[in-house]
């Protein structure tokens, strides 16, 4: 029997109220969300709300019941949006997960209260606006004390929230700490999400500190989430892990592994007509091509993920794809284009408050064609010597707000940037000597007698 087929024959029951049919209709709809079939749970509420943009119809619901559609057609629209690039989206889901976390309130419905937290801090986590989304979700564990679903999924957005930050340690504590709760769970999506996190945050640990137990660990993580992801039937997600593992192989420089779990990512993304998912693995792609030193083909793959992000809400990833974009046209001497693509990547990132990836893209431009004395792009001639000042300006800019957020701390700032405390001083102490005064006075540790330290 098929989820329609069991809807209708509940629905056709004369005994239900209004209420009861579009919690029955609500009900289904959350199902087929976390199997990713957003769509098919759009149609399930046809009888409320048929598309993005349009008001769902509430008319003689309860204030409980209103604000059950209210948030699912939020969550659908905030799903439908990301996968289909919709400008504006997110936004709108905003608005309706809003009205719908104020009717709860009403209501003083407290789980209801927590699910919509939840599910606003991904809207924020979209567009962007991580403080926002990590205030939400504090203040939604903080009313959560019993382990539940829910306290969960609160948990693992969290931890996401805090890898989007580059506060690598802090997410993974999340995780470990709570790694109890999930194990205990049934929600197989659940279970898969976790794994999956906790692989991106270990790949992002053994990209920072380069120790080996952390790359073996995330191969041994992603592995258990397409696992779990498989017996949830998520199709999405278990692309998303192909896409994480073609990006894992390509940092080790296992090209052809990385190209494998790329295209069957894509193909499984393209069946599903998800655009924004697609640029993701084009990004991937073009950065495996030019670490193969294909630039021309990575040119092209940069060229469609940047057209495709270009009318989402997603300005930090349309930041990374403009970094890579700007790399592979350096490298086929376009530098004039490659500037203006490493001008909007820093423009985005500062936007949205993104400080590491406003550096990477300053850091990406001075490494890729500050070195120019004289560059040409067609009939148009751009003075090298301007050009490294322009660049040098952007890098300062970038590291002036870094040390301004770490008081001071050059190791703060440095983790803040993704920069190793090393290259950050070496920055400072040639190319920003100006930026020194701003920085914390660095303490000479004592030398321990004999190498040994005095108890205490």
């Amino acid at each position: 029997m098929t989820l329609g087929t069991s809807l209708l024959r509940e629905l056709a029951n004369p005994n239900l109220s209004v209420n009861n049919c579009a919690e029955l209709c609500c009900e289904h709809a959350r199902k087929l969300e976390n199997k990713g079939e957003y769509d098919k749970a759009r149609k399930v509420l046809g009888d409320y709300w048929r598309r993005i943009g349009e008001r769902p119809k509430l008319k003689g619901l309860d204030a409980s019941t209103a604000g059950e559609v209210l948030l699912r057609v939020g969550v659908l629209t905030g799903a439908i949006g990301s996968r289909n690039q919709i400008a504006n989206a997110q936004e709108t889901a905003k608005n309706l997960i809003s009205e719908s976390l104020t009717l709860f309130e009403s209501t003083k419905y407290r789980k209801k209260i927590a699910e919509a937290q939840t599910e606003l801090a991904l809207c924020y986590w979209r567009t962007g606006e991580i403080n926002e989304a990590r205030d939400l979700l504090e203040d939604t564990l903080s009313r959560l004390t019993a382990d539940c679903e829910l306290k969960a999924k609160a948990l693992l957005r969290l931890a996401i929230v805090e890898l989007e930050t580059s506060e690598h340690h802090k997410a993974l504590g999340i995780l470990i700490d709570h790694a109890e709760l999930f194990q205990k769970l049934n929600n197989q999506n659940l279970k898969g999400s976790y794994y999956s996190t906790l692989g991106n945050v270990l790949e992002r640990l053994w990209e920072t500190e380069g120790r080996t137990t952390y790359l073996d660990r995330a191969l041994v993580e992603y592995a258990a989430a397409s696992y779990h992801f498989e017996k949830a039937e998520h199709r999405y997600y278990l692309a998303s892990v192909e896409n994480n593992l073609g990006l894992l192989y390509f940092t080790i420089n296992r090209f052809n592994e990385a190209h494998e779990h790329l295209d069957r990512a894509r193909r499984v993304f393209a069946s599903l007509k998800d655009v924004g998912a697609i640029a993701q693995v084009d990004e991937t792609r073009a950065s495996v091509f030019l670490k193969q030193g294909r630039a021309t083909e990575a040119e092209r793959a940069a060229r469609s993920s940047v057209r495709n992000l270009e009318k989402s809400g997603q300005h930090t990833i349309l930041a990374e794809a403009l970094i890579t974009h700007g790399r592979a046209l350096a490298r086929l001497g376009k530098y004039v284009v490659s500037l203006s693509a490493f001008r909007r990547a820093i423009d985005l990132a500062q936007h949205v408050g993104s400080e590491h990836r406003a550096a990477e893209a300053a850091l990406a431009a001075f490494q890729e064609i500050g070195g120019r004395l004289v560059i040409s792009d067609g009939h148009h001639f751009v003075s090298g010597r301007g050009l490294v000042a322009e660049i040098r300006s952007f890098e300062h800019d970038v590291i002036k707000r870094a040390l301004e957020n770490a008081h001071g701390s050059v190791t703060h700032a440095a983790r803040s940037l993704r920069l190793s405390h090393q290259a950050l001083s070496y920055m400072l102490e040639t190319r920003h000597k100006d930026l020194l005064e701003q920085r914390t006075p660095v303490r000479r540790r004592p030398r321990k007698s004999n190498g040994l330290a005095r108890a205490s």
